[in-house]
């Protein structure tokens, strides 16, 4: 039985790594296996704005990616979270009643949706204004340099 509360926190908190795919389709999932790199590399634009500072073009390209995983990861335990237990057990536990436990939604899946819509909408914001302002302060300078 896979529960839908517990699937709702590990999209939140380990989604960025994978951990929700595994345990809702297990380790055969590809998707499972590939969503940790899109997070290395914002790790890694992370590492390169401490290290060469904000300005870096490497580092302002991979930033937004971070911050769109893990909006997406938000998305889907929201997604989770918010299915009614009807559809969780169809989907999820084919076996069970439609109104089994392990889809019915509790204080606990309401506080993943919570801070998965807090956290996951800061990170969309963040990787948003990260994309425009570089790219319009990349415009900028490029203006300044016909204009001369």
């Amino acid at each position: 039985m896979k529960n839908k509360t517990i699937a709702a926190w590990l999209s939140f908190l380990g989604g960025p790594i994978g951990l929700h795919r595994f345990y809702l389709f297990g380790k055969q999932d590809w998707l499972g296996w590939l969503l940790p790199l899109p997070t290395i590399l914002g790790f890694y634009g992370v590492q390169r704005v401490r290290t060469y500072g904000i300005d870096d073009t490497i580092s302002w390209v991979l930033l937004p990616v971070l911050g769109f995983v893990i909006a997406g990861c938000a998305l889907t335990a929201i997604v989770y979270g918010l299915m009614s237990a009807e559809q969780w057990n169809a989907r999820f536990n084919p076996k069970s009643k439609p109104d089994a436990a392990a889809g019915q939604t509790s204080w606990l899946t309401i506080g993943a949706v919570v801070f998965s819509l807090l956290i996951g909408c800061t990170a969309l914001i963040f990787g948003t204004v990260q994309v425009f302002q570089h790219y319009f302060e990349y415009q900028i300078l490029e203006g300044q340099k016909l204009s001369q």
